[in-house]
C-alpha cells in the first residue's frame, strides 16, 4: 500500500486527483482555440494567449461568486465571463455559445497524459476525483478513457468551486476519511493548493508545461513536473 508520512506526521489514508490539466492533457491548447476565434470574430487587438488571460482572470471571479445558494454551472460561468470580458474591452458581445462549444467539446473528450494510468495502476489507497467540472462532462471524458475512482466530486455535485473548502470537504465525506490524512494532487495553485489547504489537507503541486494561466500565488507543500513522481511522496510501493 502506498502510503505517506508528510510533515504533520499522520499517513496518507486517501489520494485527491483534479482532472482537467492533471489527469488530462492538451486544456492549454483547448483554451487558446476557442480563444483565437473570438479573437479573430470580433478582430480584437490581443492575441489568442492575451485574450486567455483577460478571459481567465474574469472566469476565476465569475466562479467564485457563483456557489452555494447561487451557484450557476461551469458552462454557465464560462458564458458569463466570455461576455464580461469582451465588454470590459469594449466590444459589444454576441452569443457565446458558439466559443464555448469549443471547451464543452474537450471537456468531454480530452487525452490523458501519459503518466496518468501508471499512477492509478499502483494505488492502494482510495482516490477521489475532485474537480471543477459539469457533471455530464466529467462523466463523458472518464467514461471515454475507462477511468475508474472510488469517488468523485464535482462542482456541481457540491455546488461550489475549488477553491471553496465545501467540495473538500465532501469529497472527504465521501471516502469517510480525516481531511488531515489525504493529499490533494492538483495543477492550480489558486483552486487545487489554496482550496486543499483551507481544509488542512496537504497539498502537490503537478506543474506541467504548457499550462492554464493561474492566478494563484498559495505555496504547496510539494512540487512535481510528472505523476510519476508522486510514489516516491507517498511511500512505500504500488504492490
Amino acid at each position: 500500500m502506498l502510503r505517506a508520512i508528510g510533515q504533520r506526521g499522520a499517513a496518507v489514508e486517501a489520494l485527491f486527483l483534479d482532472f482537467y490539466g492533471t489527469l488530462s492533457a492538451d486544456d492549454h491548447a483547448a483554451v487558446e482555440s476557442a480563444c483565437r476565434a473570438v479573437v479573430e470574430s470580433y478582430a480584437l487587438p490581443v492575441t489568442s494567449q492575451e485574450f486567455a488571460v483577460r478571459w481567465g482572470e474574469v472566469f476565476f471571479r465569475t466562479i467564485e461568486s457563483a456557489n452555494h445558494e447561487r451557484f450557476a454551472t461551469l458552462h454557465e460561468c464560462e458564458c458569463r465571463s466570455l461576455v464580461e470580458t469582451l465588454r470590459g474591452m469594449g466590444v459589444r458581445p454576441g452569443d457565446p455559445e458558439p466559443h464555448v462549444a469549443v471547451l464543452k467539446s474537450y471537456w468531454q473528450n480530452p487525452p490523458l497524459h501519459d503518466d496518468v494510468r501508471e499512477l492509478l495502476d499502483g494505488l492502494r489507497v482510495p482516490v477521489c476525483c475532485v474537480s471543477n467540472a459539469d457533471r455530464d462532462d466529467i462523466e463523458s471524458a472518464m467514461a471515454l478513457h475507462d477511468l475508474r475512482f472510488d469517488a468523485y466530486i464535482t462542482s456541481e455535485c457540491a455546488r461550489a468551486y475549488k477553491p471553496e473548502e465545501r467540495i473538500f470537504r465532501l469529497a472527504a465525506e465521501k471516502l469517510g476519511v480525516d481531511p488531515a490524512r489525504v493529499m490533494h494532487v492538483g495543477d492550480s495553485l489558486h483552486s487545487d493548493v489554496g482550496g486543499a489547504r483551507k481544509l488542512g489537507i496537504r497539498t502537490t503541486w503537478i506543474c506541467r508545461e504548457k499550462r492554464i494561466h493561474d492566478v494563484g500565488t498559495c505555496a504547496p507543500d510539494h512540487t512535481i513536473r510528472s505523476l510519476r513522481e508522486l510514489p516516491a511522496l507517498l511511500g512505500g510501493d504500488a504492490g
